[in-house]
């Protein structure tokens, strides 16, 4: 495979960074449940179809 995949899991920083949102925010979304997240070890990541899914649901809730 070539360098040219997306990362599937990131950092509940970069997660904050792509949604526009605080660090601090993500880590609220993921506690409440609205956002869902991995662990792996002692990590947090958060997987690119969680950020689609959580992004999608917002659109859902604004169009209601």
């Amino acid at each position: 495979m070539t360098g040219d995949l997306s990362p599937l899991l990131v950092r509940p920083e970069r997660a904050a960074e792509l949604l526009g949102i605080g660090r601090t925010k993500v880590y609220e979304l993921i506690r409440s449940g609205a956002l869902r997240s991995v662990r792996i070890g002692g990590l947090r990541r958060v997987s690119a179809t969680a950020l689609a899914e959580f992004v999608v649901h917002l659109e859902e809730e604004e169009a209601a």
